[in-house]
């Protein structure tokens, strides 16, 4: 007997657009799944934000902790502080995304998305805030005080610079973060 076995092979159905086809409701639209934008984790702009962040962030760090009366001075020991908590938050991120790129793996897990937002935002924050202290203090003893020739002012400024180019480069990371982690 030369009977043939039927095969069964899957075809995906395609969700229809056109409002179409039987009783339901129609008027839901699939959600796609957009792109990696550029900048988010996972992606070699995202790469690129942490690098700048971390360099501008050692580079501040380096600066000031070079000069010998930054310990005196409580502003500027936060800088130095919020800067070593930036450089290696950007450095272990750097390496995951590095990790990412060279697996082609997607980080667009909400836990993963969530834990970078939060760690984004709280040393974003932290960094811009002893920026902003440390310029305060730099305006206060070269204009108020007028004493820049007793002190490294040229470095105090430099240092104060670097921070908040560190911040403006950590501040796309979370706000991407945070739309990708909103738009769920």
């Amino acid at each position: 007997m030369n009977v043939s076995h039927a095969s069964v092979h899957p075809v995906e159905d395609l969700p229809t657009t056109d409002g179409g086809g039987g009783g339901g409701n129609n008027n839901e639209v699939p959600r796609v799944r957009m792109k990696d934008i550029q900048g988010m984790p996972g992606t070699p702009g995202g790469l690129a934000l942490r690098i700048c962040q971390f360099v501008f962030a050692v580079m501040g760090l380096c600066i000031m902790a070079t000069t010998s009366d930054f310990p005196s001075v409580t502003a500027f020991c936060y800088l130095v502080a919020a800067t070593g908590l930036q450089s290696l938050w950007s450095l272990s991120l750097a390496i995951i995304d590095v990790y990412a790129l060279l697996v082609r793996r997607s980080m667009q897990n909400y836990h993963v998305v969530s834990l970078f937002t939060i760690g984004d935002g709280i040393t974003s924050t932290l960094t811009f805030a002893a920026a902003c202290a440390a310029a305060g203090i730099t305006v206060l003893i070269d204009n108020d005080l007028d004493s820049c020739a007793h002190n490294h002012c040229a470095q105090f400024e430099t240092a104060t610079a670097m921070a908040f180019t560190s911040w403006f480069t950590a501040l796309p990371s979370f706000l991407l973060n945070f739309w990708s982690l909103a738009s769920r």
